[in-house]
């Protein structure tokens, strides 16, 4: 089976870097999404082609982030809380003391 983490991680490898442009893109199809997608069927189904490397150093990126999870059946589950809602609750929370 490939394992396209342990390929991301040796940095002697990598072809291609992505963008920042290429990152939010992948980044608004997750949010945007309403169901579920596998890593496949998430690249196929993205407007602007890019090679399956680059797109698995960006999942990488959103997985160590904590913006994704990946589900045991292998699917992505956008988890990030960027709400204006969420920020304000986490703003009135807990507050540090200096």
């Amino acid at each position: 089976m490939y394992n396209w983490q342990e390929c991301v991680m040796d940095s002697s490898n990598v072809l291609h870097y992505p963008r920042l442009d290429t990152v939010l893109m992948v980044e608004d199809a997750i949010k945007s999404s309403k169901n579920y997608h596998t890593r496949m069927s998430l690249w196929r189904s993205l407007p602007k082609r890019m090679q399956y490397q680059t797109f698995g150093i960006i999942l990488s990126y959103l997985q160590d982030s904590k913006k994704i999870i990946l589900t045991r059946d292998g699917k992505i589950c956008w988890v990030f809380a960027d709400s204006a809602k969420a920020k304000r609750l986490v703003f009135r929370s807990v507050r540090a003391h200096a």
